[in-house]
């Protein structure tokens, strides 16, 4: 592998044992509105943390702290050990070359070649043209593109475009690549093409990346871990497994509806409060818990019937993620009771959903 690719900090730098972004109560209003109200946060370096959040929670605001573009109203932001938030533009400009940006809409030059794209920010950096051409061709042929050196941007296909785009944002070496929205422009085939390269260039070259979105799912693909953040605080931060298995806040829960099992709509609409013959449980278990034999455990611990009728185990950061669907037949409080008991003793969540008039 290139030399150039084994490392985004520089031997013997200082900044290298430290968490590459640290953030201490940022705090931001515009008017009324509190766009940041007392963020906390850390980004360890080689890891891919995402932020996900609705529109309005923070994100946009929250980037722009990170790479000086806008300045807090109380906290402090910490880059590779340096605070930034109260340096003036000429000490922010050589810290920002530590920062790699890539964007939803691309912002690529169209007059100029992907060549020129990709080795624009050295120019500006007043880096020699034989040097630039040399480092945008080692990152062209990263990326998997450089037959298109000579291309245009409108010559190229969405996917395509993103690639130029990582590979501009990696020219100057940064120790932090942001990605806002990177891949919601996007179909979902090129998005996992651009996620797989993400990975395997955090992986390469051990870059710290901190993902911004919306789309839980660019979470659940590449990052280590996810901060969820609403109304400008964070309300969740933990692995990713640890947060898909569990959701603590009802944003979380939200935003993860799309991925995680749901029971059918034509079973869930058949749902009573009470009454019925059969009782709807969900079972969400991870980890340890998700790798016995549940079911047969359950079976043989708490005799009497029930039946799986929907769900079953996912992989999530190489941890077994499951949620189950059980169907207790009959009234029999007394071995409903039995069945929670046990669930909750092999660490599962256990919910009521509703009951049944009629067997499912």
């Amino acid at each position: 592998m290139n030399q150039h690719f084994t490392a985004t900090t520089e031997p013997g730098d200082q900044a290298a044992t430290q968490d590459v972004v640290r953030l201490v109560d940022l705090k931001r209003r515009f008017g009324a509105t509190a766009a940041l109200d007392g963020i906390s946060l850390t980004v360890r370096k080689g890891e891919i943390l995402g932020i996900i959040g609705r529109s309005g929670a923070g994100k946009s605001t929250l980037i722009r702290c990170l790479n000086g573009l806008e300045r807090p109203d109380s906290g402090e932001v910490f880059i590779e050990g340096r605070e930034i938030s109260r340096l003036g533009e000429r000490d922010l400009q050589p810290l920002r070359r530590r920062i790699g940006m890539i964007f939803q809409h691309f912002n690529l030059l169209s007059a100029k070649t992907v060549e020129d794209n990709v080795a624009l920010p050295l120019k500006i950096e007043g880096r020699p043209k034989a040097e630039r051409l040399k480092r945008a061709a080692e990152l062209l042929d990263l990326v998997g593109l450089s037959e298109k050196a000579k291309a245009y941007p409108a010559s190229l296909s969405g996917g395509q475009k993103q690639r130029v785009g990582i590979a501009r944002a990696l020219a100057a070496r940064p120790a932090l690549l942001l990605s806002d929205e990177a891949t919601s422009a996007l179909d979902p085939e090129t998005t996992r093409s651009i996620l797989a390269l993400l990975k395997d260039i955090n992986r390469r070259l051990g870059l710290t990346i901190l993902l911004i979105t919306h789309e839980m799912e660019v979470i659940r693909s590449i990052a280590d871990r996810v901060a969820v953040i609403d109304a400008g605080r964070i309300v969740e931060e933990g692995p990713v497994w640890s947060v898909y298995a569990d959701p603590r806040s009802e944003i979380t829960r939200s935003l993860l509806g799309a991925i995680r099992p749901q029971l059918p709509p034509e079973l869930a609409a058949r749902l009573l409060p009470a009454g019925g013959t059969e009782t709807i449980l969900r079972v969400d278990v991870a980890g340890e818990a998700a790798r016995g034999p549940l079911l047969s455990d359950l079976a043989a611990d708490a005799p009497g019937a029930f039946r799986l009728i929907h769900g079953g185990i996912d992989h999530i950061q190489q941890q077994p993620v499951g949620t189950l669907f059980l169907s207790i037949p009959g009234n029999h409080e007394s071995h409903l009771a039995e069945v929670i008991t046990f669930l909750k003793s092999r660490q599962a969540r256990v919910e009521v959903l509703g009951h049944v008039a009629d067997p499912v």
